[in-house]
Formats: C-alpha cells, structure tokens, sequence
C-alpha cells in the first residue's frame, strides 16, 4: 500500500514543478541563452522601455565622456581668468552627469542585493553632486554680475565638493542604518518603501530649489554680459524641478493606480535619463562654447590696437610726412647731437626737434657799415631752440645775406650810389 503511494508522489511532485521550470528558464524574444535572467530588461523586445533607455542612456554617457575631454582641451585657449576659474567646477559637473546616465542601466537590470543597494547610495549622491555644483556657480555669478569678478576657482570647486559630501554621508548614514542593525541580521536593500527613498532626497531638493533661488538675484547685477550665464542656470534648475515633481507623483502615487511596483523602474530610469539630457543641452553645452569666447573688455582692447606690433613705426611715418616746417641745410651741420633724437610719437611732437637760427634782417644788413679789411661777415652760430619757427618768410639764407652785404661793401667803396639788390628779389628755394 505505501509503495503505490510513493509511485504517484514521484509521477506528481516532477510534474507539478514542470510549469515553474518553463518559467523560469523561458527567455524573452532577443536575449541570448547564456544570458541571466537580471538582465532580461536589456534585451527584451515586449518591454521597450529598456531597450530604449538604454540606447538614451548609452548616448549621453559616450557625450559626457567626450564634452569632459573638449572642455579640459580648450583649457589653454580660455583667455579670461574668471572663465577660467570656473572649469573644475564644470568639469565636476560632467563628471556627475556621466554618473547619471550610467546609473540608468542599474535600474534597468533587474533587482538583487548589489543593484538596490547601488541604486539607493548613487541615486542621491550623483544628483547632489549636479546641484551643488550648479548651487556654487550661481553663487560666483551673483559677485561677477556686480563686482565682474568672482570667487577663486578653488572656493567655487570647495563649495560644490562640500555639498556633494554632505549628501553623500547622508546616504551613508541611510544605508548602514536600513540594513546593518545591532539586534538582527542584515535586511534586503531592496525592501524600502517608496515613501522612505523620497524621504532620503531631502537635501537634493534644497539644493534644487537653492540653485534656482541663487541664481535670479544675479540678473540684477550691472555687469549684463553674464546674464546668458545665468539664464541657463534657470532655465536647466526649472526643467530639473519640473522632472522631479513629475516622477516623484508617479512614483508615490500614479504607479499603485497603473501596475503597482512593476513601475517603478522604469519611472525612476526615465527621470534619469530625462535630467541627465537636461543637464547636457541647457547647461554643459552652451557652457562648454562660451568657455573660450572673449569678454567684452578684452574684446574691446583688440578692436582698439590691431596692429599693436608696428603702431609706433606707423604713427612716426605719418608723422614725418605731415610735418609742415622745412629744415635750413645751411645749419644742419651745426646742430647739437641731441636734436637728432626722436621724440616718442605719442607726446604729441613730431618726432624731430627744429632749429631755430638767429638771422639779421634786410634792414640791419642796409644800414651796416663797411667791414674793415676784409669782406667775411661773421654770423653768429646757430642754436638749438625749443621754439618753433612761425614762418618760413621771417628768415634769409646765409647765401642771401652773404651776397647783400658784399654787394653793399663794393658799392660804398667805388663811391657810387648803387642800390644793393634786396636778397628777396631772387627766387627763393
């Protein structure tokens, strides 16, 4: 009687295990079947939502990668100081960016110890590090809008870096609290309440709403050229708000009217991704192109000296050939050496010095008398004078007077009462 018995539970037991078998081992149409089943969300055609996430996702982490290596390249080309200050920060902010769209395929897979675990520490800590670096650049905005110059680039990084760790020692505190307790064995991270991960985000929502906050008293600022700097803040810190408030209603409330936790994966993976490509199209790209433009002062400067290499070679040249007084070649000879010494162009002469020579005039050479024993005259020697000579008409030439002179000496001496030619009579040179 017992061995019949044992016959029809050994026929039984295999087959009613037979069904949860085949759904165990049954495999979702385009996955592979040496792959596990935690990653069935991967490849799963029924369930597109990973598929896709994961292409959005895969995107956004190869353009953070490549926008970190673009902005730190373009280090050497930034010419303003204060532009310059501020790409650690920025370079910070790519690095959490780059962390968020990883972070997308940990909610993607499916639930175990390691995914849950990973998905509670990393969900708050990368946000914290996007907002607090968003919360110390608005901070340097607000000096550089009205002072135009801001905080050093080491306060601007410390302020965001101190941020980011206190939402990471609030996670920490999280996770050894929920899972390591003193009078029992450890717990399945998995096993949280929806109410409790939102409860944890606390700090990441002040510093959105910081960020947001900081930045509007900045557009007052004088100095206008910063405000597009501004506007991205707001507009990135608005979108992001809009985001959370959006997952955070499906997740609390929208997911136990649609299908109870089997959506809450994928709403925790959307908002990710969703403000992941906020962050990389309102912020770091418009950042990362404005990061080697010149400011205004700077653009100014170049407008006004172009060619700043030959501008003193220019202004003599202009200089020499407007100059309106004619150098006496007689006297050439006896300038001092410190005539021929340019003067700079800029202190408003025209880069020579003139001579200005001492001259009898028509009338005292008339009424001169003879010389005695000889027909030399003997002029005084020409000096240099600071003076410039008003006219070119004022003066005679050496020759001219020379001639006068003797002209008058002959004339006296035969007795006849020869008019002595004026030196004006002859064409001047």
């Amino acid at each position: 009687m017992a061995t019949p018995w044992l016959l029809l539970m050994s026929v039984w037991l295999p087959l009613s295990l037979l069904p949860a078998c085949q759904a165990q081992e049954a495999r979702p149409s385009g996955c592979g079947t040496d792959l596990p089943s935690l990653y069935y969300n991967l490849c799963d055609l029924s369930a597109a939502w990973g598929i896709v996430l994961e292409a959005v996702a895969s995107f956004g982490a190869v353009s953070s990668f490549v926008l970190t290596i673009i902005l730190v390249a373009s280090l050497p080309f930034v010419q303003d100081p204060r532009k310059k200050s501020l790409v650690g920060t920025q370079a910070f902010f790519l690095l959490g960016t780059f962390g968020l769209f990883c972070l997308t395929f940990d909610f993607i897979v499916k639930q175990d110890f390691s995914t849950c675990a990973s998905r509670r520490f990393l969900f708050g800590v990368l946000f914290g590090i996007c907002f607090s670096c968003l919360v110390a650049h608005a901070l340097t905005l607000n000096f550089l809008a009205r002072r135009n110059h801001g905080l050093q680039g080491w306060v601007t990084f410390g302020v965001a870096l101190l941020l980011a760790l206190v939402e990471v020692i609030i996670n920490a505190e999280w996770l050894l609290i929920t899972l390591v307790r003193s009078s029992g064995p450890s717990q399945d991270p998995c096993a949280v309440a929806n109410e409790d991960f939102v409860m944890a985000l606390i700090f990441v929502m002040f510093l959105l709403l910081a960020a947001f906050a900081t930045a509007w008293p900045a557009l007052c600022g004088r100095y206008k050229h910063w405000r597009k700097h501004i506007v991205f803040i707001l507009l990135t810190t608005f979108l992001s708000m809009t985001i959370w408030v959006v997952w955070i209603i499906m997740y609390l409330y929208g997911n136990q009217q649609r299908g109870g936790q089997a959506w809450d994966d994928p709403t925790l993976a959307i908002a990710l991704v969703a403000n992941a490509c906020v962050f990389v199209f309102f912020y770091i790209i418009p950042e990362v192109s404005h990061v080697t433009r010149l400011g205004p002062e700077q653009a100014y400067e170049d407008n006004m000296y172009p060619t700043r290499g030959v501008g003193y070679e220019t202004i003599l040249k202009e200089q020499k050939s407007q100059s309106m007084f004619v150098e006496n070649k007689a006297f050439s000879m006896d300038e001092p050496s410190s005539a021929k010494k340019p003067v700079s162009p800029y202190s408003g002469y025209n880069g020579q010095l003139v001579t200005s020579v001492f001259q009898p005039t028509e009338m005292a050479l008339m009424h001169k008398g003879p010389s005695e024993g000889t027909h030399d005259v003997i002029l005084p020697r020409a000096t240099a004078n600071s003076q410039v000579i008003s006219s070119a008409n004022s003066t005679l030439r050496a020759e001219d007077a020379y001639m006068a002179q003797s002209w008058h000496a002959a004339a006296q001496k035969d007795g006849k009462g020869v008019q002595a030619p004026s030196p004006y009579s002859k064409s001047r040179w």
